[in-house]
């Protein structure tokens, strides 16, 4: 790994043929090319278009209730004792997670390339109700791929994606979680390219997606940016978010990446722990490999197929991450932890107690690592979680975990 003084400014990335370093890219059937040149030209003329940044400003304001707060936890930063914390509530968004944001600007960029036919994948629901939740916003027909095993630990969520019109594709192949249901997604896709839009729900998969996704999410980070200030003067010593895809942690660190005294902590899934090989660490427990049209960190064997992931989190239980996060890991500037089942859910009930928030169990693995990281640190020193989504789609999995009948 390159170690990197403070001076250091990354480039802006990607780069034209959509690369993070070595990381990133295009590994698609050729059928897709024709189809992601056209969203990558579609995108690089939303993005001058004032029109339609005001009107992703608007939705997000008026249909997804930001901006959300930035909250001090002064129950939870005095019973860890160190830094104080805040968290950035993501969970406070309308359908419950930051999910929303992203398909805001997505959806807004289909309709503007005249596509009918929206398709998406989901692991734990929250991308899955949030793309069915837009695409009734907009009458547009949706079609969500899930698998099997998160449709069963997630059935709420499958309930809400089908009251809100949307059409669950259950997954049977495979390990029947993300992976298989990203998988099915792209299969779909070449099919039906000319009328499908893809509305990929994390910072992975094929260019321009990754770009893509982050820009939408940065909104998480300029808000916590300008936030923060305003309440402390000064930007904080840490970010901190859990990393499936890494979708909220990108939304987050984004806007912070050139301020080099800013720390940057990714969490992720250790699932039984990471020696066991029961987990969904990607960074810490993979290697470099090709996944869902992208070159990134993925789980794989010694023959480079990808192996099955674990992690009580469905959002979480993926075998990638995204490319820049890579770049971002290799040089230095972003720093990886995890968090095991057992720390998850004990997050969950320690946030519970002491400030009266239940986070998801994605999120709850990024407060496991602030309970570490806190009392570390001095009263001075600041934390930002961030708090990317609310714990009512996990009940039953909590309660399934702790032994009582819901």
């Amino acid at each position: 790994m390159l170690n990197l003084k403070n001076s250091f400014l990354p480039p802006k990335l990607p780069d034209r043929r959509g690369h993070f370093g070595p990381y990133g890219g295009r590994y698609v059937a050729e059928t897709l090319m024709p189809a992601l040149t056209e969203l990558e030209q579609a995108y690089a003329e939303a993005r001058r278009d004032k029109s339609f940044r005001k009107e992703f400003q608007f939705f997000l304001h008026e249909y997804a209730g930001r901006e959300t707060p930035l909250y001090f936890a002064e129950h939870l930063s005095e019973k860890l004792g160190g830094a104080k914390i805040y968290l950035k509530r993501e969970d406070l968004c309308h359908t419950g997670a930051h999910k929303i944001n992203n398909t805001i600007g997505q959806i807004l960029l289909a309709q503007r390339m005249g596509k009918k036919r929206i398709i998406a994948e989901t692991g734990a629901g929250q991308h899955g109700v949030a793309t069915a939740t837009v695409a009734a916003r907009f009458g547009l027909v949706c079609e969500i791929f899930m698998g099997k095993e998160d449709v069963r630990r997630q059935s709420l969520n499958v309930f809400r994606m089908k009251l809100l019109g949307a059409k669950v594709r259950v997954v049977e192949s495979g390990s029947q979680t993300l992976k298989d249901a990203m998988n099915e997604a792209l299969r779909d896709w070449v099919t039906n390219v000319r009328t499908t839009y893809y509305l990929i729900g994390s910072v992975a998969g094929p260019h321009p997606y990754p770009m893509m996704v982050r820009d939408f999410q940065s909104v998480i980070g300029r808000e916590a940016r300008r936030q923060i200030l305003k309440k402390e003067s000064r930007l904080p010593d840490y970010l901190v978010a859990c990393v499936g895809g890494g979708s909220n942690c990108m939304g987050l660190f984004y806007p912070f990446v050139r301020d080099a005294k800013v720390k940057m902590l990714g969490v992720e899934a250790a699932g039984h722990g990471i020696r066991t090989g029961k987990h969904s660490a990607s960074i810490q427990g993979g290697a470099v490999g090709v996944l869902h049209g992208s070159k990134s960190y993925v789980l794989q064997n010694a023959q480079g197929q990808i192996t099955e992931t674990h992690s009580i989190a469905a959002g979480l239980d993926y075998p990638g991450v995204g490319p820049e996060l890579s770049y971002l890991r290799d040089s230095g500037r972003v720093q990886f932890a995890s968090a095991t089942d057992d720390e998850a859910i004990a997050a969950i009930k320690l946030l519970a107690e002491v400030e009266g928030i239940i986070p998801a169990l994605e999120s709850a693995h990024a407060i496991a690592a602030v309970k570490r990281l806190a009392p570390r640190l001095t009263k001075r020193q600041i934390i930002i979680v961030n708090l990317s989504g609310r714990g009512d789609k996990d009940m039953q999995t909590v309660g399934d975990y702790l032994g009582v009948k819901l």
